[in-house]
């Protein structure tokens, strides 16, 4: 796959300061390697052969079929169809044949290259805090780091040297933890709001209408659906 088709410079990540900014990469990515699989590179044999043997998710089926290519879907299925056949049916019914099954039930080859393509940006994102002050400021004046990201990025601090990677953990994880108490307080106001006594045409409900899913959106990383 085209490495041009991921290269996405840091600072366009970290520059709007809205939401968790490796939630916005991941989507930027996830959706450039969308765009991409449903156009020419369906063609390409390289990509041809990986999404014959990875297939996707269900959620990436959804997104693949949001763009609205059809033709394009169904020309990987006919080959991916192909791949889960051999692979599935090979050495008849049994066991190995429910380990294989489940093996293709879990791959995905949009989560892969997204997956590969966050691993890589992450030790360049420490590494452009190590080296930029500009950076560090933009990094310190995020709005926050959702849960599953702060994790991540605190892994990340050993590519540091050891005398950066303490203060890498504690701003990442500042940001974090100042953005959960707002989310404390927000649930807490929402809860409040269904006592009888808040039950009023002027009741003031604050930030809490969304508290339930911004708080889901920043304990998994996704937004709530339904």
């Amino acid at each position: 796959m085209r490495e041009d088709i991921t290269s996405i410079p840091i600072s366009e990540v970290f520059e709007p300061q809205d939401g968790c900014p490796l939630c916005r990469l991941r989507e930027m990515l996830e959706e450039r390697i969308v765009v991409y699989i449903t156009g020419a590179a369906m063609m390409e044999p390289d990509v041809r052969q990986e999404t014959n043997r990875l297939g996707f998710c269900n959620p990436h089926y959804r997104r693949l079929l949001a763009q609205r290519k059809r033709l394009s879907v169904a020309l990987m299925l006919e080959s991916h169809l192909a791949e889960v056949e051999k692979e599935a049916f090979a050495t008849g019914l049994g066991g190995k044949t429910k380990k294989v099954k489940e093996k293709k039930a879990a791959t995905c080859f949009v989560c892969d290259q997204i997956d590969k393509n966050m691993a890589r940006f992450l030790p360049n994102i420490a590494h452009l805090w190590e080296r930029e002050k500009d950076f560090r400021e933009l990094y310190a004046a995020q709005p926050y780091f959702c849960l599953p990201h702060c994790r991540t990025l605190t892994d990340t601090a050993a590519v540091l040297p050891k005398k950066l990677q303490g203060e890498f953990v504690q701003v990442t994880a500042d940001r974090a933890r100042a953005y959960l108490r707002t989310l404390q307080g927000d649930v807490s106001h929402f809860c409040k709001m269904f006592d009888y006594r808040n039950n009023t045409a002027d009741a003031d409900w604050g930030n809490s209408r969304d508290a339930i899913e911004r708080t889901i959106l920043w304990l998994t990383g996704e937004k709530a659906e339904g």
